[in-house]
This record gives C-alpha cells, structure tokens and sequence, in this order.
C-alpha cells in the first residue's frame, strides 16, 4: 500500500511540475505586457484614439486576470490532491 502511495505522490509531484511551469510562462507573458506598457510615452498616445487604449489596457488586465486564476487553480488542485493523501495516509494509519 505504501508503494501506491509513493508512485501517487510521484505522479501528483509530476502533475503540479507541470502545472507551475504553465503558470509561470503565463506570468512571463503577464510581466513583458506590463514591460511593454511601462515603456509607452504618457503623453498624447496614439493608439487609434481612446477605444485602442481601452482596448489595449483591457488586454493587460485580462493576462493579469488569467495569471491570478492560473495560480488559484494550482493552489486548489494542490489541497484537494494533498487533502485526498492525507485522508489515505490516516486511514493507514488506523489499519
């Protein structure tokens, strides 16, 4: 029973990897967006008028938005997978 336990841990520990590393290539994404609005002049911009701007500013903040889900996800997959061992891991116990 152990054995199963450790190749789920495994498989969980993979799984997670994976995950962190799609989330951080998300925030990579995120970062270089805000780099690259940082870098704009403030003044008189020309991003075909207002609506470019609101529509270039609601990109920025829609990556933001899908970073901070993305990490949500994870924290989430990660309590109810760990959640899930630990209930097994007592049930050992008690056996």
């Amino acid at each position: 029973m152990e054995q199963k336990i450790t190749e789920l841990i495994l498989h969980m520990s993979h799984s997670h990897q994976q995950m962190a590393r799609v989330i951080d290539a998300e925030r990579q994404v995120a970062v270089r967006m805000a780099q690259i609005i940082h870098d704009l002049p403030d003044t008189e911009p020309s991003f075909d008028g207002i609506d470019g701007l609101m529509e270039n500013a609601g990109r920025v903040n829609k990556n933001v938005v899908s970073y901070l889900n993305a990490i949500a996800d994870l924290q989430e997959a990660m309590a109810e997978s760990l959640g899930i061992l630990m209930k097994e891991m007592n049930g050992q116990d008690e056996e």
